[in-house]
């Protein structure tokens, strides 16, 4: 009888569990399937505790269908350097306890490159899912640890065509690269039937196509007084017309505060606290457009062709501007950029190739076919 599979799926924050999720799917259904009599795949869910969240209960992980974590490292917070030796130190114990065919990571956080790293001394395989992205700015942390994930990788499981460009550039060998699609896309079309079912605009009080959904959270965007001061400016202004929702991460609330700025005297500006999964995803879906610095909404936003403005300089997805709906905007040209956006068409670009909901199930093929 042919030995299992053993996979040790790496998260350590709230996205990366919705990456993971639908490869657990993919994972159930092909033990399910019997796949003709082939491998059977097991599977532990090591969460390494790099980021805390009081909304990762056990109705988070009964909402995305997965089990809680077998391992949890409890890391927490620290410096870079601090937390990706803590990380490291707690999860070499857990390879060799378990020995797995592959070590299994997604994105870019600390425990991405922390495993990654771990694995590749102890000589684990390690497949990286979301490989291949680039920003081309090494004063972001997440492109040092995909530049060092990538280099150490066994399997580049790349989410979009230019992916494959970028490891290729960097010398890395053809064999080892193979364009999925995106796995966020999967639980985003798994999520839809919920998350019409949760009737946001409604509660909110929204119209279909008369709001702007705005998230910042960013250091270059939020920790500035000046860039601060346009962006609330631009808001502002912008609030006269459009009803502005504006979830307000807890760092742009306190930069605010201390730069004594507020939405007060604007109603037209409605701030919230930080939304869940599913309200995003319909404001995403029915919003005029966003204005976002975030990595995922630029993703989700492209798949409902829902125009966005991304404040930054750069993007690790440029096929978001290249075949999508997104476009780079900044504190300089935002006001320029919301007019001439207001002024094209509602739905702009189309769905990149293989961002189609069956990513997880490619995934699960290489897993299978590439093991050692």
């Amino acid at each position: 009888m042919t030995k299992p599979l053993k996979l040790l799926l790496v998260a350590g924050a709230r996205p990366n569990f919705m990456k993971i999720a639908p490869v657990i799917h993919a994972i159930r259904a092909h033990n399910s399937a019997g796949n003709g009599g082939g491998r059977k795949i097991n599977f532990r869910l090591v969460h390494t505790g790099q980021h805390y969240d009081e909304k990762m209960s056990g109705v988070f992980f009964q909402e995305l269908g997965i089990p809680a974590p077998d391992d949890n490292l409890e890391i927490g917070s620290g410096s870079h350097a601090a937390q990706t030796a803590n990380i490291m130190l707690a999860f070499e114990p857990v390879c060799l306890r378990e020995n797995p065919d592959w070590v299994v990571v997604v994105g870019d956080v600390n425990s991405t490159m922390a495993c990654t790293l771990v694995a590749a001394k102890l000589g684990i395989p390690v497949a990286h899912i979301e490989a291949g992205l680039r920003s081309f700015d090494r004063g972001m942390p997440e492109e040092l640890n995909r530049l060092v994930t990538d280099a150490l990788a066994d399997l580049l499981l790349t989410p979009s065509t230019d992916g494959n460009d970028n490891l290729r550039r960097e010398g890395v060998d053809e064999k080892k690269i193979r364009c999925v699609g995106n796995v966020m896309i999967d639980s985003l079309i798994d999520q839809l039937d919920q998350a019409a079912g949760a009737n946001t605009l409604e509660r909110l009080g929204l119209q279909q196509g008369r709001f702007v959904y705005v998230t910042l959270h960013r250091p270059s965007n939020v920790d500035t007084r000046e860039n601060l001061e346009v962006i609330v400016r631009e808001l502002t202004s912008l609030s006269g017309q459009w009803t502005i929702l504006f979830p307000i991460h807890p760092r742009t609330r306190g930069r605010m505060a201390e730069f004594g700025l507020s939405f007060d005297a604007h109603p037209g500006v409605r701030t919230l606290e930080p939304l869940g999964y599913l309200d995003s995803l319909n404001l995403t879906r029915h919003a005029r457009f966003l204005l976002t610095d975030s990595g995922g909404l630029q993703e989700e936003s492209t798949y409902f062709r829902t125009p966005c403005l991304t404040l930054r300089p750069n993007t690790e997805r440029p096929i978001t501007i290249t075949v999508g709906s997104n476009r780079l905007t900044s504190v300089a040209t935002l006001r320029d950029d919301i007019i001439q956006l207001l002024a094209a068409p509602e739905r702009l670009g189309a769905t990149p190739p293989l961002w189609d909901g069956h990513t997880a199930g490619r995934i699960v093929h290489e897993l299978l076919h590439n093991a050692r």
